[in-house]
């Protein structure tokens, strides 16, 4: 009997996707990396704007005209700047999330379709995003030495609240989710779901189709509001049982371990040094950006210099945020690799995933931009599994 190879068999997966597919998915993931400069500086020019145009400080005086209403205040300040922003930063938008995935081939959305989601997604993040704001902006009069300790704790509530939120309220909105129909992918999906504490009935297949055709499946929500949702995509590209199995138990894998809040908990002191160094570096990105009309780090005016120093440190950190979900992805791999026993079903749903994340990354370019590890190590992953579990026949349950 001939030896298996782990070495070989990566290499006959990723011979699946011929090589002018691997040179059009370098090109597209490459661009991605160049992405994360240029919408930096596109933040950072309707920042400029923002000040130098003066209309939230000239807003912030007249609202305090007759008297203080510092709550009132907050919230139109920075209710009027988020929608500046978001306007001015339409266009960018659109080139970036539409455009782009477009033409290579990654959505067959209509741009008019888009720019409704788009509307329904600015118009939430405009309430929720004015609401928190103003509680910020509170906690800065209230405890000006301490405040950034109070920012992350309460930015982090505010994610937990989102996150058990997303399934039951938000998502629908996007998304048409029915219950899975009757049949093998069905049974075994709530076989797992079972096992992982996931209710039976929570099990959705839902029109991703609408918005991308990336090869996606998610379990979201927490406790009680946990469900397992399988795009339309996966069906359109042919998965059968054994990829089902795969990329399912990843998905689960991240529900089973905690994934979420480990991950919620380990943003809590990132939260606490970036927004202590937002504190130390106010007043300097107010003289070099020229903010003369702000009063300080507690005026809503200067929320524009606010947002200026999070988005340059939010560059900085993305390759402790990337290894952070690299780590959590590997875990997940991992984990459904022992309760699905399913190597091949996984390897073949990853290749599917290669046209919009290259395979072969550099390790640098891995380390610094990829919050997924690179396909060709989760496939060679998978057949190292499977070399050390040759009798992987049959499900085990979850550890």
């Amino acid at each position: 009997m001939a030896t298996f190879d782990p070495a070989a068999e990566t290499a006959r997966y990723l011979a699946a996707l011929p090589p002018e597919g691997h040179a059009k998915a370098v090109a597209y993931t490459q661009g991605g990396h160049w992405l994360l400069l240029w919408g930096t500086l596109v933040s950072l020019a309707i920042v400029f704007i923002l000040l130098k145009s003066g209309v939230l400080a000239r807003l912030r005086t007249r609202i305090e005209g007759r008297r203080r209403r510092p709550w009132l205040t907050a919230f139109l300040v920075v209710l009027v700047a988020q929608a500046i922003s978001a306007v001015l930063t339409l266009p960018w938008d659109i080139y970036a999330n539409w455009w782009r995935e477009k033409s290579y081939g990654l959505t067959s959305q209509p741009l008019t379709g888009w720019l409704t989601e788009w509307a329904i997604s600015a118009g939430m993040g405009l309430v929720v995003g004015s609401v928190l704001l103003m509680l910020f902006y509170a906690l800065l009069r209230a405890a000006p030495k301490t405040w950034w300790i109070w920012g992350a704790g309460l930015s982090a509530a505010v994610g937990a609240l989102l996150i058990l939120a997303s399934p039951i309220l938000i998502e629908p909105i996007f998304n048409d989710y029915k219950p899975a129909p009757p049949g093998p992918v069905r049974d075994t999906v709530v076989e797992m779901a079972v096992a992982n504490g996931i209710s039976p009935d929570r099990i959705f297949v839902y029109d991703g189709s609408k918005q991308s055709n990336r090869y996606t499946a998610n379990v979201s929500g927490l406790f009680g509001s946990a469900r397992v949702a399988m795009s339309d995509t996966m069906f359109k590209a042919g998965a059968d049982i054994a990829e089902v199995r795969g990329v399912v138990g990843h998905e689960m894998g991240h529900y089973a371990r905690y994934h979420i809040l480990i991950q919620l908990g380990l943003m809590i002191p990132l939260l606490i040094l970036a927004f202590f160094l937002v504190d130390r570096l106010f007043p300097l990105a107010t003289r070099l950006l020229g903010a003369t009309d702000v009063r300080g780090i507690s005026d809503p005016a200067g929320y524009p210099v606010f947002t200026a120093i999070l988005v340059v440190l939010g560059l900085l950190g993305t390759p402790i945020m990337n290894t952070m979900i690299r780590t959590a992805e590997v875990d997940a791999d991992n984990y459904s690799l022992r309760i699905a026993r399913e190597p091949d079903g996984l390897a073949k749903a990853l290749v599917k995933t290669i046209e919009y994340r290259a395979a072969n990354p550099g390790k640098l370019e891995e380390i610094l931009f990829y919050d997924h590890p690179s396909v060709s190590w989760r496939v060679r992953n998978a057949m190292d599994w499977k070399a050390a579990n040759p009798s992987a026949d049959k499900p085990a349950s979850a550890r």
